[in-house]
């Protein structure tokens, strides 16, 4: 037992230094990463490199740095680098196998950084989710929706989908389709709709709002109302028009179709 007790009284002699200088590198280099990170990040910023690619070259340097760190440390701990070289050679098809999604989200952001599809603050609409763009990672992309709620989109299926930037341009269209009765005057409809449009403070003279019939249905005639505006300013100019033509047409005597119940005695 004494011989036991001997011979871990030697290992804790022996590994306690090395464990003590390991965790004060592992300390020291979290740190210095830190403020190399943040160093970077200002460098870039004057040199007036995108904010988008700031941040995503940011994070690209602080994980580089990290895995040199982890690297240093191991070998500080006694375990041959070169020894630890080859066993993530060894392992090196297992790993690719497992992180083959990691590294296909790692290309996308690449692709991302590269084609700028969009950049942050952009609102996008991407894999079935519409939001803007919080922030552009090694390997996911953060989006804010439109209730608040965050989407986080793996970058590998963000670079080879369908890619909507709403933001580019900076107006959008407002499509909106209003049905009247078949009694209703067409030309009188058309001018109530577009004194709707023109009256609104946020919908824009140039490109000029537009009213059109463009379906004959079963029950209505169907019109197009389409008004420009800023694209911060879509969904106000949406909800805005859609209560101001219901307003409007009701003062003007022009009957919006509905569908209607008859109850039939017997």
């Amino acid at each position: 037992m004494d011989k036991y007790l001997e011979y871990l009284k030697g290992l804790i002699i022996e590994f306690t230094p090395k464990i003590l200088v390991a965790l004060a590198i592992l300390i020291i280099g979290l740190l210095v990463i830190k403020l190399i990170v943040k160093t970077s990040r200002k460098v870039m910023n004057k040199g007036g490199i995108d904010l988008t690619l700031q941040k995503f070259l940011g994070n690209l340097i602080g994980w580089g740095l990290k895995i040199l760190l982890i690297i240093a440390v191991i070998s500080k701990l006694g375990v041959e680098t070169t020894s630890f070289a080859a066993i993530l050679a060894a392992a090196g098809l297992a790993v690719g196998l497992a992180l083959q999604g990691s590294l296909a989200n790692f290309a996308g952001g690449v692709l991302i950084m590269i084609f700028k599809p969009f950049k942050l603050g952009d609102l996008i609409e991407a894999q079935g989710e519409i939001g803007v763009v919080k922030e552009i990672e090694i390997f996911t992309t953060k989006l804010t929706g439109l209730s608040n709620k965050e989407i986080i989109i793996p970058n590998g299926t963000l670079s080879n989908g369908n890619i909507v930037n709403y933001t580019t341009e900076g107006t959008r269209r407002v499509d909106l389709t209003i049905g009247v009765s078949y009694d209703a005057d067409i030309k009188q409809t058309k001018e109530v709709l577009m004194n709707v449009l023109t009256s609104h403070p946020k919908v824009l003279k140039d490109p000029a709002p537009g009213v059109t019939v463009s379906e004959l249905a079963d029950s209505s005639v169907n019109f197009a109302v389409r008004p420009w505006c800023k694209t911060e300013d879509y969904w106000n100019v949406y909800f805005d028009v859609t209560e101001n033509v219901k307003l409007a047409l009701d003062k003007a005597g022009i009957e919006i179709p509905y569908p209607h119940q008859v109850n039939v005695k017997k």
